[in-house]
């Protein structure tokens, strides 16, 4: 569980782990990126108070190091045969969702990875959404999973089994959409039919305040690395990620041809704008609308 600015939350998203009815122990890592809230004293309280604060491990960063190392910085914690993750906004309703998930990946060794349903709530736990996947429930290989299928992150379970992260993982946008990918070297994933946890979306979520147009220009850095990653390992993932790499540029391109944004990004980026008009030229489209 890593935890940001997440001091209206963080009691509900402990209390989901600590309510978990297992026949094996569980160890909950908690890392907080330097919160420049109450999260620190609500997680105090909660390790003075609770009789099941034993299950806890809780980590502060004496200064904000950033999502993506303190997430790194919480897998490295993790001693345990299976890992689960939720973040600090979100929470677990299912007390035997650990259970039904472990349950799972101890007879089925070709699986990596399970995963559920989840409901989608906002700030005050009003329901926005019964079903955060509706049609997307379906298991997958694992070209599926390096090709980044979605799997939501607080309905996940998988085997520990990436000791190593490539250099460049402290340094994506979408850390989850990686390690979907990552796992796909390990085996397959198994969609389990039950709703067990909430996703909560807030103005300080950090995926959900960014406008459309920030988040194709991360989605395009985040393809790049995928484009590297896979590029002397598996020449079909390496296509896919290079082709999302492509549609992305060229959303973002026409995304900057709005009128508004014509004449600064002209100024900003002319030699892209005038490559990508003589291709329009040479390829005689008509319209790039």
């Amino acid at each position: 569980m890593i935890t940001y600015g997440h001091e209206k939350y963080i009691h509900q998203a402990i209390e989901g782990v600590l309510m978990q009815e297992c026949d094996f122990e569980i160890e909950l890592i908690i890392a907080n990126d330097s919160s420049p809230d109450q999260t620190d004293k609500v997680i105090e309280e909660i390790l003075r108070s609770n009789p099941k604060a034993s299950k806890i491990k809780y980590f502060k960063q004496e200064k904000n190091i950033g999502m993506m190392p303190n997430f790194i910085f919480a897998l490295k914690q993790c001693s345990g045969t299976y890992i689960a993750l939720c973040e600090g906004d979100d929470y677990w309703t299912d007390s035997l969702k650990l259970q039904k998930q472990v349950d799972f990946l101890e007879n089925n060794l070709d699986y990596v990875v399970c995963y559920h349903d989840c409901s989608v709530v906002d700030q005050f736990n009003n329901f926005k959404v019964k079903s955060f996947l509706q049609s997307y429930k379906s298991d997958y290989n694992e070209n599926d999973l390096k090709k980044g299928a979605w799997l939501p992150t607080l309905t996940r379970c998988f085997r520990n089994v990436i000791k190593e992260f490539p250099s460049f993982y402290d340094k994506v946008n979408c850390g989850d959409l990686f390690l979907t990918s990552f796992l796909g070297s390990c085996g397959k994933a198994k969609y389990l039919d039950f709703n067990g946890a909430c996703y909560r979306e807030h103005s300080g979520g950090v995926w959900s305040k960014i406008d459309e147009d920030l988040k194709t220009k991360k989605m395009i850095s985040d393809y790049r690395y995928f484009c590297d990653f896979y590029k002397n390992q598996d020449k079909e993932i390496y296509k896919f990620y290079k082709n999302s790499l492509n549609k992305s540029f060229l959303k973002d391109f026409k995304a900057g041809l709005s009128i508004g944004n014509m004449f600064s990004n002209l100024k900003k980026f002319k030699f892209y704008y005038l490559a990508f008009l003589f291709w329009v030229i040479k390829n005689k489209i008509k319209s790039i609308f």
